[in-house]
Formats: structure tokens, C-alpha cells, sequence
């Protein structure tokens, strides 16, 4: 409702102008508030100033809306809500005190003429709302200044007069006004002097929350509504605005008192209730939630007999609240009692089996989960909720479960591979071979992803191998799985899927020789099968040839250039390969037409894409771009978390209410995801890295570079620049006229939009980004999301370690290291900061070359005090940190620490090279010592990876290990020998790109490659 009473014509337009924001019609909104402000009458109307401010921030005009909404507030404040009262006026209802109920019709006109024009005679006392400075006429009178905060009044004089005095009683929601004339104190309960208060301050509070909500400062915004409602504690309009943002903050103590107010304001509506009844569940007060919920289900008028799918929603979060509260029994009774009104039939069985279970009451919870067997033979829980039902006491009577299955369903592959996980010996073998032999005739491709689980057993891998090199064996003999059979012959493709499967076999242990002949062995069978060329490729990334394994990919994607998955896998490769702008036209293929890859990618939120292109511009040393990649995908998370409000009011309305608390709680972990995960690493290495080694001015270094130069050089060098500058402006007039070309389609599309939503976004300019002032302050921006949800990882610890080495931040130092302690004491990485810790170096001076590798994440440190004795640390932090390096290190200095750590792990290679660095951070001349260490590549070690020794290689060429160039050949070498397939360690003019290393080679594969050959060396 308008301050100040339009007339009907301006108050119908102003009708209007709400109606076209809720419409989302921004611009014919404008158009009616320029109508109202264009008359002379109402040109600082407050709430209209404020409703064209909200609009234009829609418009993306944010300084304009903020100026425009700050403009109304202090208008609506400034209106006629000021109230003159005059001593002995009286209201209109007779009475001689200021009547609070009906202030605003004190007679004004009963003043002398003189008095209201403040000339002369009694000065009037000026009553003035809040937030503003209020003022009734020149010249000026006597003003008292009301100001709120904190839920306080605050009485000032702006102007002081001999006739006038301001006292303050002491109840701080009051104030008394006295003239030295008058006999008599008017008093005036501010918060009650009508609705014209409460209709002047809250509409501008509440727009000005709206504006800080949409520019995502949720905690401003909380702070406007909450001042909205002082001045109309009963608005639901602000206090459900109030509630949404509450529940996104997860300030849930304040959900639960304003879901409370709405509730006392709209007791039949049935979103108060349910609101309510979330924001105990939430607290984890289950048993007040489930009061509420069953009082709110009491009033629902429901026919037994038929079936509604809110009531029956609201039936199934009721039975979660009851679970979750622990009262099993009840939830079973409350399943039984409303089973027909409920629609999901398939989660009534599932949960009644759960109950079941916890209750102990097993024979009736074999029953349910034979049931659903039935219903689903091929569901993996139902079988693990047998198995706890039945309670088999020995293996014999686990492995009957299944054959009963068997034969129940004998088409069912489940009951056949899950005794894979338990059996043993013959019984595995006998399992395994009636499993394989059933997937092979049947051309299955996934049967060894289906058994990857089991190659951390090396009982199994050889049991696996023996029997399916058997089969390929028979099968080209007498085309039948073994020559004993009694049956028909298999047809050619089972031959096929043998060899496919060996393939990716011998992969998996880390015989890539092998593994490419079974591969091309199947390709010159049949050279049409896309997966057969998906598999080399990955034999090649494998190896560690990305250059070949993307042309096998791209082979492949050539058969079928309709496929989304081979495409996306090919420009996968392509981006670990470095081929940027290959991967981007890959792309392209499956984006929106007339825009381009990269931007639609990143409207389409493709995080694998752009986590990629963070690596692949990381591995070129082009910071800047691969910044930008990881920021735009940090921007995805913000947007996902955004994107909530959509649901907090959805999702009451239409009772889906299990997946709405669901929801709640996965966006309280969502940036544990590993796309995030791996963006944020990404990030904090790169502004590690930037901090260690800033970014040298391109004029500086050219001045420095030209100064010792001759002419003759000095005229070529300039000619070299003239080309590069000519060159760069070609590049730069494409990409400009590239970027217009966009832009017109940009701007094509938004016409064709009924109104443009929001403002640009700040553009992420890669310049910008690689030129930050405080790299380190950037890093701990992506650290502290890892350290709160992911902090189970080692990584994150570690580099919460690199981040606070650098701001020497001691007791964050000793923070991290400790909570790495507790997860793996044995950390190459650990190692490394543990020692650099206890040294006390406060300078790391870095190789970018092997900065924060998986296994390396440290090169040269200038030595230092002890941490424990510097001076400079205050008495108390010295003694803390003392007692801990005691706990850690105990009697032990740092080089009988190390040499301990070196003789614990001696044939672990990543061990072996983290102690060869610390020996040489230690003592310089431990060099050749150091570097003998680390190169050591018998047989006999552990960990002999291609990843290992690459790290190895780069550390011997980055100096890490001292001045060793022959020993760099002779290393390189002889990896080769190892790993001939690996670019990283081919010879000079193998290959153009040979700089390009393996940048993903699995984890699994590389502990199981070593286990594997550790325990079969003929393999």
C-alpha cells in the first residue's frame, strides 16, 4: 500500500507496475512508473521510487536500482507520517492525550496560522519516524531524529532551540516530548502510533531485501526483512521471503520461529504446517516433527479408499520421520495402517523389509525381500537384505541362497556374481566359469567392468586369467569353451568377446604388450566394432601415448559420429593431449548451432569439459586460461546452490517433500563432488605456484633483455617484434570479430525473450586473474570448502600445509600436518612438509616442474631455524608448537628422522624419492647421494609405475636432486626399456610432442600393475 494515498488513476498504474514484475514484464513495469513520477505531485513518491528500482535491477541496472530503492526509503520515511502535535490538540475521538489508534487525524487546523508556518508563537513538537532526518517546512523547527538499531531507540537533536527539550524515558521503546509551555507530557508508544507507520517502513525495507537477495547477500537481505517486520510483524509476504532465505543461509533456528509465525498467521494453509513439521526434522527434533505432521494429517479429509499422490508423499516423509527418530516400531504400524493410500508400493516393500530387519523379526523380512527378488532379480540389495535376514552361519549355506536364486531365475546374472565377491578356491572358479561362459555367448560387453572389483585379490586375477585364456584357446581350436562340452559350437563373436575381455585383462595388470595383440587381433576380426578401438585407445593412455591413444579415439568416433559418448570421450583425450582447439571443434559437433563450443559448454554447466581444459592449460604453463576454467566451474556450484529457491516453496506445494529434504542435504556437502574437487586442487597449485614465482612485467623484462645487445641484433630482435606484434593483431581482429559475431546472436536471442533476466556477469578475464595481488588469499578461497568436506583426503591437508607454509601461519601449519598424521603417517607428501615443518624454512623456493605432484610436492627450501625456536612467535605459541614437534618427532632431529622414514619405506620408490629431496633440503651436499637414491629402478622395488618414474625423471631434470645431466639420459633410458610406449620417456625425435606426459593414469591400475608383477614376474 502507497505512503502517501494515490489517486485512483496513479493507484491503478501502480497496480500495475506490481503486477508487471511478478509477470516479469520489466519493461512495460518502467513504463508505468514513469507515468506516476512524471507528475509534479507524486515525483518522490517513496514506494514507486522503490519499485523502479527493483525493476531496473532485473535489468541488470544495479548502481541505478540501489540508488533509486535507498531514494524511496527515504522518502516513504519523510512522507506525511510526520506528525505535528500541538499542545491541547485533541483527536477526533475527544480525547486530550495523543491517541495512538487514530494519531493521524489529530486536527491540525485548530493551530494558529502562524504557529503550522513556524513564524512565531508556540513551536509545534515534531514527532519523526525512523531511518531519516524529517523536516516539514522552512524554516526549519525544532527536529528530533528517531533512529532504529539494534532494536533501540536512539533520541537525537539535530537542531537545538532554547524551547524545546527531549527527554527519554526508560523503556527503550518509547519517548517523551516536552515543551516548556505545555503542562502536560505527550507520550507516544512508537511502535503502535497506526498503520500509516507500518505501511510507510516496510515496503521500502522489504524491496531493499529483495535487492540484496538477488545480488546473493542473503545476510543483508535477512537483515532488511527483519527491520520490514518491526514495522509489520504480520506480513506474509515478508515473512515467507524471510523463511526462504533463513532456510538457505540453514539458519535454521530462525526457520523454525518464522515458520511458527506463519503458522499462527495461516493455520489452514497447508504449507505452514508442512514448513513447520521441516524445520524440527531439520534441528533433529524427529519426534516434534512427527506431532506436527500427524496434527496436520488429522485434518485431512481423505477417503481410505482412494488414492492421492500429495497425501501419499506426505504419508512416506511421516514414516521417514518416524525412522529417523528411531521409533521403528511405530513406523512399521504407520506403514501397515496407511499401505493402501500410499502410491509408491515399491518403497512401502523396501522400507517394511528395513523395518523388518531392525526389529528383529527375520522371517517375515525374508518374506518381503523374496517378494521383491521377484519384482527385481537383477537389484543387488535385495540379495544383501536376504543374506541379513537369513543369517547364514557358513559359507555353504551363503552359497545356497544364490543357487536357489539360480534356479528360480536363470536368466538373472546377479545370483551368478555376487558369490563371486565370498567364494574361495574350486567354488570360485565353478561360480566364475558358468558366469563368464553365460556373458560371452551372450556378447556382453561390461563383463569386466562387472568384475573389476575383483582384481584386488591375486588369487583371483590368476584363476581369471587361466580360465579365460582357456577359453580363447578352445575356442579357436573347436570354436566351444572347452573341448569336453557336450553342446553346440559358439558362434564367431564369443571368440570376440574373449579376446576383447583379455584385452582390457592385460591392461588392468599392466601388460600393455599383451594387451594390444588381443586388441588388434579383434579389430582385424571385426573392424567395425566401436568399442573395440575405445579399448586401444585406453591401452594407449594407459602406456602413457596420449598422441596415440587420440588417434584410436578419433578412429573410433569416426564410425559413428552421431554417438555423444565417443565424442565426448575423443575431445576427453584430445584435452589430456593438449590439443585444446581439436577438443573445442569436437565439441562442436553436439553444441548449439551459431555459438560457440566454449561458451555453450559453460552454459550447459559441462564441468568435465572445463576441469579438463583447467589441466591441459595448467600443463602449458597458460594460467591464466586454465584460472578461468576453474573459476567458471566454482560458478557452477554458487548456481546449483542458487538454484534451491526454485524448490523451498516447489516442493511444499507439491509434497515432495523426501526429496526436498534430500536436496537440503546434499547442497550442505555439494562441493565435496569431485569436479569441484579437482577444480579447487587445480587452482590452489596454480596460485601456490604464482605466489612462488610472480609474474615478471613483459616491458621490464624487454628492457633488461635489449640492454647488452648490439645494434645489428637490436634491429632483428625489433624485426622479430614487429612480426609477432602484426601476427598477435591478426589473431586479436579474428577473435574480436569471432566475439561480435557472438554477441549479435546474443543479443538476437534475448530480443526473441519476452524480458532479459539479471545482469551480465562479471567477466572472468584470464589477464586479470593471473596478475592477482594476493595469490595466497585466492587459494585459501578454494581451500576452505576442501577442509570443511573433504578433509578425510590427505591432499587437502597437505596443501592447507603449502598455503599456511607461505603465510607462516605456524599454528594452521601444525594443524594441517597433524590431521595428515591421522590419515596416513607414511605420506611421501607428509613426509616431505614434516620435515620442512620441523626444519622451520619460511621461504619455499619451488621447481615449477615438480610443484605438487601426486606423490612430489616440494624441491629446494632455503634453510631455517627450528619453528619451535623463533623468536619472533609469541611465548605461548612456542611452547605449543615445542610439545607437538615433540609428539611427532620425539628425541629424533630432522636427519635421523628422515634417514628413519628412508630405512622404513627403502623399496617403495615414491618413499625412497621424498627422502632423497629432504636429503638434499637437509645437507646440499648429500647430492649425488640423493639422486642415486631416487633412480634406482630394480626390480625388487615397489611402486615402479610409469607416473613414479616420471616424477622421478622431472625431478633428476629439474636440479631437485642436484646437478645430474648424464644421469638424466641414463635414467631416461632405461625407463623406456621399462615402459617403451610412454612419450615421457622416448628418445629425441621419437615424437614432435614428446614433452607431453601421461596426465591420467589410473590409480587402481598402477598399485595393481605393481602388485601383480611383484607377484608374477613372467607376466
Amino acid at each position: 500500500m502507497p505512503t502517501v494515498t494515490l489517486p485512483p488513476k496513479e493507484n491503478a498504474l501502480f497496480k500495475r507496475i506490481l503486477r508487471c514484475y511478478e509477470h516479469k514484464q520489466y519493461r512495460n513495469g518502467l513504463k508505468f512508473c514513469k507515468q506516476i513520477l512524471s507528475n509534479p505531485k507524486f515525483a518522490e513518491h517513496g514506494e514507486t521510487l522503490a519499485m523502479k528500482g527493483l525493476t531496473l535491477n532485473c535489468l541488470g541496472k544495479k548502481e541505478e536500482a540501489y540508488d533509486l530503492v535507498r531514494r524511496g526509503l527515504r522518502n516513504d520515511l519523510r512522507s506525511h507520517v510526520c506528525i505535528l502535535i500541538y499542545p491541547g490538540s485533541r483527536c477526533s475521538c475527544q480525547r486530550r492525550e495523543i491517541c495512538a489508534r487514530h494519531s493521524i487525524n489529530v486536527i491540525l487546523t485548530k493551530a494558529p496560522k502562524s504557529t503550522r508556518l513556524f513564524a512565531g508563537g508556540v513551536p509545534p513538537v515534531l514527532l519523526v519516524s525512523p531511518v531519516t532526518v524529517g523536516l516539514w517546512q522552512k524554516p526549519v523547527c525544532p527536529v528530533l531524529v528517531l533512529y532504529l538499531r539494534a532494536s533501540l531507540w536512539r533520541i537525537q537533536s539535530s537542531i537545538t532551540l532554547k524551547s524545546c527539550t527531549a527527554l527519554c524515558t526508560p523503556h527503550p521503546g518509547w519517548c517523551a516530548l516536552q515543551h516548556k509551555h505545555t503542562r502536560f507530557i505527550q507520550k507516544a508508544r512508537i511502535g503502535a502510533v497506526g498503520s500509516c507507520f507500518h505501511n510507510c517502513a516496510a515496503p521500502g525495507w522489504h524491496v531493499y531485501g529483495l535487492l540484496q537477495r538477488s545480488d546473493k547477500k542473503y545476510d543483508e537481505a535477512i537483515k532488511c526483512y527483519r527491520n520490514a517486520l518491526k514495522w509489520d510483524k504480520d506480513n506474509l509476504q515478508i515473512l515467507r521471503d524471510l523463511s526462504l532465505l533463513q532456510i538457505q543461509m540453514r539458519d535454521l533456528e530462525g526457520y523454525r520461529e518464522t515458520r511458527y509465525q506463519l503458522l499462527q498467521l495461516r493455520p489452514a494453509q497447508r504449507a505452514s504446517w508442512i514448513g513447520y513439521a521441516i524445520a524440527y526434522h531439520l534441528l533433529e527434533d524427529y519426534e516434534m516433527a512427527a506431532k506436527i505432521i500427524e496434527e496436520f494429517r488429522k485434518t485431512q479429509q481423505t477417503s481410505p479408499d482412494k488414492v492421492d499422490y500429495e497425501y501419499s508423499e506426505l504419508l512416506l516423509y511421516q514414516n521417514q520421520v518416524l525412522r529417523e527418530a528411531g521409533l521403528y516400531k511405530e513406523a512399521l504400524e504407520h506403514l501397515s495402517n496407511y499401505e493402501k493410500q500410499i502410491c509408491d508400493k515399491l518403497a512401502v516393500e523396501e522400507t517394511r523389509g528395513e523395518l523388518l530387519l531392525k526389529l528383529g523379526r527375520l522371517d517375515e523380512a525374508t518374506e518381503v525381500y523374496h517378494c521383491l527378488q521377484e519384482r527385481n532379480p537383477e537389484n543387488w540389495t535385495y540379495y544383501h537384505g536376504l543374506e541379513k535376514a537369513l543369517k547364514p552361519s557358513s559359507m555353504e549355506e551363503k552359497c545356497k541362497i544364490y543357487e536357489e536364486a539360480w534356479e528360480k531365475f536363470p536368466k538373472g546374472l546377479v545370483p551368478r556374481r555376487l558369490p563371486l565377491n565370498f567364494l574361495l578356491g574350486d567354488k570360485f572358479r565353478e561360480c566364475l566359469d558358468r558366469y563368464l561362459r553365460m556373458n560371452f555367448s551372450k556378447g556382453c560387453p561390461p563383463v569386466f567392468t562387472t568384475l573389476k572389483s575383483l582384481y584386488a585379490s591375486k588369487e583371483k586375477v590368476t584363476m581369471v586369467e587361466e580360465l579365460v585364456v582357456g577359453y580363447e584357446t578352445s575356442l579357436k581350436s573347436c570354436r566351444m569353451f572347452n573341448p569336453n562340452d557336450d553342446g553346440k559350437e559358439e558362434p564367431p563373436t564369443t571368440l570376440l568377446w574373449v579376446q576383447y575381455f583379455l584385452a582390457q585383462h592385460y591392461d588392468m595388470i599392466g601388460q600393455q604388450t599383451l594387451s594390444l595383440e588381443y586388441i588388434n587381433a579383434a579389430i582385424e576380426s571385426t573392424p567395425t566394432l566401436i568399442e573395440l578401438f575405445l579399448i586401444k585407445a585406453k591401452i594407449y593412455k594407459h602406456a602413457g601415448n596420449i598422441r596415440e591413444a587420440v588417434r584410436w579415439m578419433d578412429e573410433a568416433q569416426a564410425l559413428d559420429t552421431a554417438d555423444r559418448f565417443i565424442n565426448s570421450k575423443c575431445a576427453k583425450y584430445m584435452l589430456k593431449a593438449g590439443m585444446i582447439k581439436e577438443a573445442e571443434e569436437m565439441c562442436s559437433k553436439f553444441t548449439r548451432e551459431g555459438a560457440s563450443a566454449v561458451e555453450n559448454l559453460n552454459e550447459m554447466q559441462c564441468m568435465w569439459f572445463q576441469t579438463e581444459c583447467a589441466l591441459a592449460y595448467k600443463n602449458m604453463n597458460k594460467f591464466g586460461e586454465a584460472l578461468k576454467k576453474c573459476h567458471e566451474i566454482e560458478r557452477h556450484f554458487v548456481e546449483i546452490t542458487d538454484d534451491q529457491f526454485d524448490f523451498h516453496t516447489y516442493c511444499m506445494r507439491k509434497m515432495t517433500l523426501r526429496s526436498y529434504v534430500d536436496l537440503l542435504k546434499l547442497e550442505d556437502v555439494l562441493r565435496m563432488h569431485p569436479f569441484y574437487y579437482k577444480a579447487a586442487v587445480t587452482a590452489i597449485q596454480m596460485y601456490l605456484s604464482l605466489h612462488d614465482n610472480p609474474l615478471i612485467d613483459d616491458n621490464k623484462e624487454l628492457q633488461a633483455d635489449t640492454a647488452n645487445l648490439s645494434d645489428k641484433e637490436l634491429k632483428k630482435l625489433r624485426n622479430k617484434q614487429r612480426r609477432a606484434q602484426k601476427k598477435a593483431q591478426l589473431e586479436e581482429e579474428k577473435k574480436n570479430a569471432e566475439k561480435e559475431k557472438q554477441l549479435k546472436n546474443q543479443k538476437k536471442k534475448k530480443e526473441d525473450d519476452d524480458e532479459e533476466i539479471g545482469g551480465p556477469k562479471e567477466e572472468l578475464i584470464p589477464e586479470k586473474l593471473v596478475k592477482v595481488e594476493n595469490p595466497l588469499e585466492e587459494a585459501v578461497k578454494f581451500l576452505t570448502p576442501l577442509k570443511h568436506l573433504v578433509k578425510e583426503k590427505i591432499d587437502t591437508h597437505l596443501l592447507a600445509f603449502e598455503i599456511y607454509f607461505r603465510k607462516e601461519k605456524y599454528m594452521l601449519m601444525l594443524q594441517s600436518v597433524k590431521r595428515a598424521v591421522a590419515i596416513d603417517p607414511d605420506h611421501p607428501w607428509l613426509h616431505q612438509c614434516l620435515v620442512r615443518f620441523f626444519k622451520g624454512g619460511m621461504r619455499a623456493r619451488l621447481c615449477p616442474h615438480t610443484f605438487l605432484t601426486s606423490a612430489s610436492h616440494s624441491s629446494l627450501w632455503s634453510p631455517s631455524f627450528p619453528v619451535s625456536e623463533s623468536k619472533e612467535l609469541p611465548e605461548v605459541v612456542r611452547t605449543v608448537l615445542k610439545q607437538e614437534i615433540t609428539r611427532l618427532f620425539g628425541d629424533s632431529n630432522a636427519r635421523s628422522f628422515n634417514q628413519a622414514y628412508l630405512s622404513k619405506h627403502s623399496n617403495s620408490i615414491p618413499h625412497r624419492l621424498a627422502a632423497a629431496k629432504m636429503m638434499v633440503h637437509l645437507d646440499p651436499s648429500a647430492e649425488p647421494k640423493a639422486a642415486e637414491l631416487a633412480s634406482a629402478l630394480d626390480q625388487s622395488l615397489d611402486n615402479r609405475t610409469i607416473q613414479t618414474c616420471i616424477e622421478v625423471l622431472e625431478c633428476l631434470r629439474s636440479g631437485a636432486l642436484g646437478d645430474c645431466k648424464e644421469l638424466v639420459e641414463t635414467y631416461r633410458d632405461s625407463c623406456h626399456r621399462l615402459f617403451p610406449y610412454t612419450l615421457a620417456f622416448a628418445p629425441p625425435g621419437y615424437e614432435e610432442n614428446s614433452k607431453i606426459v601421461n596426465g591420467d593414469l589410473s590409480t587402481e591400475t598402477e598399485e595393481l600393475a605393481n602388485e601383480i608383477s611383484s607377484t608374477f614376474p613372467l607376466l
